[in-house]
């Protein structure tokens, strides 16, 4: 049996139970309110009988009479037709008349006349009323015993009035009580049938027709799979309010206590309220993480009960593939001086076999001066780091095969090496490659331009380009990449919250020095405290021949 079916018939129990209790207490306080009522008028005829004058005369004269009265005398008498029409009169049962000796001198019955009563008279004799129900002759009454006072000055009672109603008369009015009373349980029943309903219906409602033991299961799967697991889970109802907020998207959303608030209360950005409830497949960044939120609506029953979004954190996966990247573009340098020194080696080798020894000691020494590879990249001669000028270089010929210009600013200055590679290529790498895209896409001649500076362990640099530039700066570091807006050659919305990142978590920072115009593209400028070292402290220490290469024109 279903929960809502028990809690119904509960319900519905209770309510009966209830109803039959309060009717049958009702009921009760009826048949006492017609008990109390014949009661009460039989006590007002039986004295409005003795305090009659004319009964008095008559029972005192009785009483008088040492003899017994005659029957015969009785029956014609004024006592028994003063009874039989106050009787007559009130739709009673009897009015009995009697002496001082319990004598009936007046009753319903003439062949009882002259005869001792067959209840007790002593308490009329002793001047106390009496009001109770009594079997005699007549059967079952409520009687009302009233004492006659005799006419003289003395007032003692000389006799005793009886007034009795039979039950069935007093209970005359008990089936419309009964019928009002069933009347009222069946109302009663009713009504609390259809709150039964409406209580059971409005149940089912709010639980979607789930069960405690599954509500349960539901709660014991949310602790068991959603709390567990390192995406984040929050669910909205159709108003916008959050019911679900796992610790994970609690921690990735930097939220405390959401459970219950609208999500406009929770103090989020519109991007990232956007994103919870439309989704945000490309990611975006938020809380210096970087966030992919797939959104689904839920249904059940064929009705919509808000919608849940899954958030996973890629921060780490991102950073990794950048990282990957830089790696990647220092491999495809070692593979180009490979190349290349393979070249020189083969020249080499060539003036040796042809006899030419002074022109192959002189060719040594211009390699010993130059280093093993001349890539054509304009002020790579003022960097000292060969990791550094072998990453430009790897990044200026891919900049080549796009028609793109990679040439390092007239006032740069590095004269330290990398101590940390993976940080800052990793940043370098993404701010030249959207760089080298704008400058790609944007008026000739094509060129970026990067200037490397170092103070102390510090490492300066900005990346220019001449492309279009920027519409919206302030929006580059967190929205995702729109396919078809101005700014998407700049991949704003996951390389760059990423390089920032990157930066910030060495106490560093990566922003917009100049949105661009005319003349240039974009600006950006970075700077990464700790990644510096002296020349002899770093991965590339004991290279001092390759730090003395320039370029070849």
């Amino acid at each position: 049996m279903r929960f809502s079916t028990r809690v119904l018939l509960l319900q519905l129990a209770t309510q009966a139970c209830v109803v039959v209790v309060c009717s049958a207490v009702f009921l009760w306080f009826g048949v006492q309110q017609l008990r109390a009522e014949a009661d009460s008028s039989a006590l007002n005829i039986a004295r409005a009988v003795a305090e009659s004058p004319e009964v008095r005369d008559l029972v005192a004269a009785y009483s008088a009479d040492p003899g017994t009265p005659d029957a015969a005398d009785l029956r014609d008498g004024p006592l028994q037709a003063y009874a039989t029409g106050v009787t007559s009169r009130t739709d009673g049962l009897f009015v009995v008349i009697t002496d001082d000796h319990g004598i009936r001198l007046a009753h319903p019955n003439p062949d009882r006349l002259g005869e001792v009563v067959s209840t007790s008279f002593d308490d009329a004799l002793a001047g106390r009323e009496v009001v109770t129900w009594e079997t005699g002759t007549l059967g079952e009454s409520a009687r009302a015993k009233v004492p006659v006072y005799a006419p003289d000055p003395s007032g003692r009672p000389i006799g005793e009035v009886s007034v009795g109603f039979e039950r069935a008369s007093v209970f005359d009015d008990l089936p419309s009580v009964i019928g009002a009373s069933a009347i009222t349980l069946l109302l009663a029943l009713g009504l609390g049938t259809v709150a039964a309903l409406l209580i059971r219906r409005r149940l089912e409602r709010v639980t979607v027709g789930v069960q405690p033991e599954e509500l349960v299961a539901l709660v014991q799967t949310q602790a068991a799979v959603l709390e567990d697991s390192d995406d984040g889970v929050i669910a909205l109802d159709p108003d916008g309010v959050v019911r679900v907020c796992t610790r994970a998207a609690a921690r990735l959303l930097a939220l405390d206590d959401p459970v219950g608030r609208t999500l406009d209360s929770l103090g989020l950005s519109s991007q990232l309220e956007d994103a919870l409830l439309e989704g945000a497949p490309d990611g975006l960044s938020a809380a210096g993480r970087i966030l992919y939120i797939d959104t689904r609506p839920v249904h059940r029953g064929g009705r919509l009960l808000g919608t849940s979004a899954v958030i996973r954190d890629r921060t780490d996966l991102l950073a990794l593939s950048e990282r990957l990247d830089s790696v990647r573009s220092l491999s495809d340098a070692l593979r180009v001086q490979r190349h290349e020194f393979a070249n020189r080696l083969h020249t080499l080798a060539g003036l040796l076999d042809a006899g030419r020894e002074d022109e192959a000691r002189r060719f040594l020494d211009e390699l010993t001066d130059r280093g093993s590879v001349a890539y054509r990249v304009e002020g790579l001669d003022q960097l000292a780091d060969p990791l550094v000028a072998s990453f430009l270089g790897s990044k200026a010929i891919a900049a080549g095969e796009r028609g793109v210009e990679l040439r390092v600013g007239e006032t740069s200055l590095l004269r330290s090496q990398l101590t940390e590679l993976e940080d800052p290529l990793a940043v370098l790498g993404n701010l030249i490659d959207n760089a080298i895209t704008a400058a790609a896409a944007g008026r000739e001649p094509r060129w970026v331009e990067v200037t490397l500076l170092d103070d102390e362990d510090e490492l300066v640099v900005t990346v220019a380009d001449s492309g279009r530039g920027l519409t919206d700066e302030s929006a580059v570091f967190t929205r995702p990449p729109a396919e078809d807006g101005p700014d998407a050659i700049h991949g704003h919305g996951i390389g760059l919250p990423l390089s920032r990142e990157f930066a910030r978590r060495r106490g560093g920072d990566v922003w917009v020095v100049d949105r661009g115009g005319p003349q240039h593209g974009a600006v950006f400028g970075v700077r990464m405290p700790g990644v510096l070292g002296d020349m002899g402290a770093g991965p590339n220490a004991g290279d001092g021949r390759a730090r003395q290469r320039g370029p070849e024109r």
